[in-house]
C-alpha cells in the first residue's frame, strides 16, 4: 500500500513537470515549447536544397589555403547571416563576363575574392531575428563594410549596388546563431572595384559609367526619356555607341536640343541591334544587313550594312574602336561616328556589292537619281541590281541605260517582301515620254521580276523606301517579256511559237522602236481563256486568230476608249476590227464583241505597258470573222 502511495506521488510529480514546462500566452493558453536547434550553420545551410549554391561556394572560397569559411561558420558564434539562394547565385553569374558556375573561381586569388564576398554576408558576434532590426539600421560584416537594413512591410538588406536583397525567409534558428534567406548576392564596394574588368552591368549603367561615352549619355536624356530604361531591359542588344568626339563630329556646332525630340530618338535607335552580336558573329559573316531598332519606310525597322573587309564599319560611315564590351544585357562597341538615318541612296554607296549601280546611276556626273532618291517626301522600291549582274549585262536592244535604270523604281510604295504578290507594279522608265512600264512580279518560286531577275537580298529598308537586291538587270520589256514571264500567258506562248512554226510572232511582236510593226496594242487570252474552246485549231486556223488579237502601229491604252459606250478598234493583223464596249458587264472592265460577233468577251486587266505596246487581258479568245 506504502508503495502504491509512493508510485501515485512519482506519477503526479512528472505531471506537474510536464505541466510546468509548457508556456501561457496572453489568453492563459498553453503553447508547446519552441524547438530547440541542432544544427550549427553550415549543416543548416546543407540541409536546405535552395542554399546548395551556398554550401558549394562556401567550399570553393576554401580551396584557398587563405580561407576556413566552413569550420568558421560551424564554430561557437554567435552569428547572423544572410544566405543567397541558388537563383541569387544564378543571377551573380550572368553578371560575371566567363564564369559559367562556381567551378570558374579557379584560383587562389578568385577564391579570395569570394571568400570576400560571403564574409559580407555575416554578422558576428549576435544572432538577430527580424524583430531586431530597425529600419535605417547599419550592420557591420565579418568582411568589415557596412550593409543597411530598410524595413517596408518586409526586410531589405541593402548592399554597395542600387538594388536591395529582400529577406525571403526569416529567422532559420540554429545552435551557433540565426539565418535569413535573401534573394540576391550581396557585393561590397571592394568586389565592385576588384571585379570592374569583369562584373557586368546594364548597357545604361556601362555608359554612365564612361567617360568617352557622355554626349551618348547627355544623347539619350535629351532623347525619349524610355530610351535608358529600355537599354537596362533583358535584352540582349548590340549597341554601336558613338564616342564623344563622334558625337562632337555630327553636331557640327548644334546642340542636342536643337534636333527635334523625334530624330534624335531614332537616330539613337538607330546604333541598337536587337541580339548580341559580338565581332566575331561578324566576321564570320563577312558582310551583310541587320536591322536597328529605328523606324523607316512603312513603319518597319531600318537596316544597317555590315563590312569587315577593313575593321568593323556600319553603313560605310562608322567604324569600330572599341569592340565587344560586354553588358549584362549584350555588347557595345564603341564607334568613331554617329550614323545617320540612311535613305535609298546612302544604303547604295555603303553596299561595295552596289558601286556598279552607284557608278552607272551618277555616271557623268548625273544627279537625276541621287536627286530624286533621296527625296524624304516620297517613297520609293528600288529593285537594285549587284555588279555581277552589270558584268553579265550586254544590252541586247540597246536600250537607254538611264530609262533601264528608271526601269528598277517603283515611286509611291515601299514594296516589301511579305506583301508582295504575283502582280504587276509600274516603274518610272516611261513609253513615249508619258506612260510608266509595268514590271511584272512573280512569287511562285522566291520572287522574280519580268521573268529574267531574282531578288537575292530583300528588304534592306531607307527612310525613304526599300531596296531588293537583284541578280540581273532588267532590260526594257516587250509585250513578248511579258507573256513569257506571266504563267497565266503559258498557253499563249505556246500557240504563238511551237503550235504556229511557220510564223515568227516572237520576232515580229519584239519589234522596237519604228523597226517594225511597232507599237502594238495585244489583247491577250489567259489559260484560262484557251481552256474555253473544245479544241485549240491547227496552224492554218490558229495563225489568223492570234493575228486577230493584235493591232499594229498604236499603243491604245484604257483611257484611249470611249467610256459609257462603243469603241471600235483599228484593224487587227488579221485585217478584221471588233468592238469595246466602257464599262463591262458581270465584274469585267470592259466587254468586246470580235470580229465573229461573239458578244460577252470580258477585258479582266488593263495597261499592262511595255516599251513597243500595250496588253489587256481577256478571259476568252477572240474569233475573225472567217466569211470576209
Amino acid at each position: 500500500m506504502k508503495a502504491l502511495i509512493k508510485l501515485s506521488s512519482l506519477t503526479m510529480l512528472i505531471f506537474v513537470l510536464i505541466l510546468s514546462s509548457c508556456s501561457e500566452d496572453d489568453n492563459g493558453t498553453s503553447n508547446p515549447p519552441p524547438e530547440v536547434p541542432t544544427s550549427n550553420i553550415v549543416e543548416a545551410a546543407q540541409a536546405t536544397a535552395d542554399l546548395s549554391s551556398l554550401v558549394s561556394a562556401l567550399q570553393k572560397a576554401d580551396e584557398s589555403a587563405n580561407n576556413d569559411l566552413v569550420s568558421a561558420l560551424s564554430g561557437d558564434g554567435p552569428f547572423t547571416v544572410f544566405a543567397p539562394t541558388n537563383a541569387a547565385f544564378a543571377d551573380l553569374l550572368t553578371q560575371l563576363d566567363g564564369f559559367d558556375s562556381l567551378d570558374d573561381f579557379n584560383s587562389e586569388q578568385l577564391q579570395d575574392l569570394l571568400a570576400v564576398i560571403l564574409t559580407y554576408h555575416v554578422i558576428s558576434g549576435t544572432a538577430a531575428q527580424s524583430t531586431d532590426l530597425s529600419d535605417g539600421q547599419s550592420l557591420t560584416t565579418l568582411q568589415g563594410s557596412e550593409l543597411t537594413v530598410s524595413l517596408d512591410g518586409r526586410v531589405f538588406i541593402g548592399d554597395a549596388t542600387d538594388v536591395d536583397a529582400e529577406v525571403t525567409t526569416a529567422n532559420v534558428e540554429t545552435t551557433n546563431g540565426v539565418v535569413h534567406i535573401i534573394n540576391k548576392v550581396l557585393l561590397p564596394q571592394t568586389i565592385l572595384d576588384d571585379l570592374a574588368d569583369i562584373i557586368l552591368v546594364p548597357i545604361t549603367d556601362l555608359a554612365l559609367g564612361n567617360e568617352n561615352l557622355e554626349s551618348l549619355v547627355a544623347a539619350l536624356t535629351a532623347a525619349n526619356g524610355d530610351l535608358p530604361t529600355v537599354l537596362r531591359g533583358d535584352g540582349p542588344f548590340t549597341v554601336l555607341a558613338p564616342s564623344d568626339e563622334a558625337f562632337t563630329t555630327f553636331l557640327d556646332g548644334a546642340e542636342l536640343g536643337d534636333i527635334p525630340v523625334e530624330v534624335l530618338t531614332n537616330v539613337l535607335l538607330n546604333h541598337v541591334i536587337e541580339g548580341a552580336l559580338f565581332q566575331a558573329d561578324l566576321e564570320g559573316l563577312g558582310s551583310g544587313y541587320t536591322h536597328t531598332m529605328a523606324t523607316g519606310a512603312g513603319e518597319e525597322n531600318i537596316s544597317i550594312f555590315f563590312d569587315t573587309a577593313d575593321g568593323v564599319t556600319f553603313n560605310g560611315v562608322s567604324s569600330v574602336d572599341a569592340a565587344d564590351i560586354k553588358a549584362l544585357n549584350g555588347v557595345v562597341h564603341v564607334v568613331d561616328a554617329v550614323i545617320g538615318l540612311p535613305n535609298i541612296v546612302d544604303h547604295a554607296i555603303a553596299n561595295p556589292n552596289l558601286s556598279s549601280l552607284v557608278a552607272n546611276l551618277t555616271d557623268g556626273g548625273n544627279t537625276t537619281f541621287t536627286d530624286l532618291l533621296s527625296m524624304e517626301d516620297e517613297t520609293f522600291t528600288v529593285f537594285a541590281p549587284v555588279n555581277a549582274a552589270f558584268d553579265d549585262f550586254t544590252n541586247p536592244n540597246g536600250n537607254d541605260l538611264n530609262a533601264i535604270l528608271s526601269n528598277h523604281v517603283v515611286v509611291g510604295a515601299a514594296a516589301f517582301s511579305s506583301g508582295l504578290s504575283n502582280s504587276y507594279v509600274n516603274t518610272a522608265a516611261e513609253f513615249d515620254t508619258d506612260e510608266s512600264l509595268s514590271l511584272y512580279i512573280n512569287t511562285d518560286d522566291g520572287v522574280t521580276l519580268n521573268g529574267v531577275s531574282s531578288v537575292a537580298i530583300a528588304d534592306i529598308v531607307a527612310t525613304n523606301g526599300v531596296i531588293h537586291a537583284v541578280d540581273a538587270v532588267i532590260d526594257l520589256p516587250t509585250v513578248v517579256t511579258f507573256a513569257t514571264a506571266d504563267p497565266n500567258f503559258a498557253t499563249l506562248v505556246v500557240a504563238l511559237t511551237t503550235l504556229t512554226p511557220s510564223v515568227d510572232f516572237v520576232d515580229v511582236l519584239s519589234a522596237q522602236d519604228g523597226n517594225g510593226d511597232d507599237p502594238f496594242t495585244v489583247f491577250a487570252p489567259t489559260n484560262a481563256a484557251f481552256d474555253l474552246l473544245t479544241d485549240i485549231p491547227g496552224e492554218a486556223d490558229l495563225i489568223p486568230i492570234l493575228q486577230h488579237h493584235v493591232i499594229a502601229g498604236a499603243n491604245v491604252r484604257s483611257g484611249d476608249l470611249t467610256p459609257d459606250g462603243d469603241t471600235v478598234t483599228p484593224a487587227t493583223l488579221e485585217g478584221d476590227t471588233f468592238t469595246i464596249t466602257l464599262p463591262g458587264t458581270d465584274g469585267n472592265i470592259a466587254n468586246v464583241t470580235d470580229g465573229a460577233g461573239n458578244m460577252g468577251i470580258g477585258i479582266d486587266a488593263v495597261d499592262v505597258q511595255a516599251i513597243n505596246g500595250v496588253i489587256h487581258v481577256l478571259d476568252a479568245v477572240l474569233i475573225p470573222d472567217t466569211m470576209n
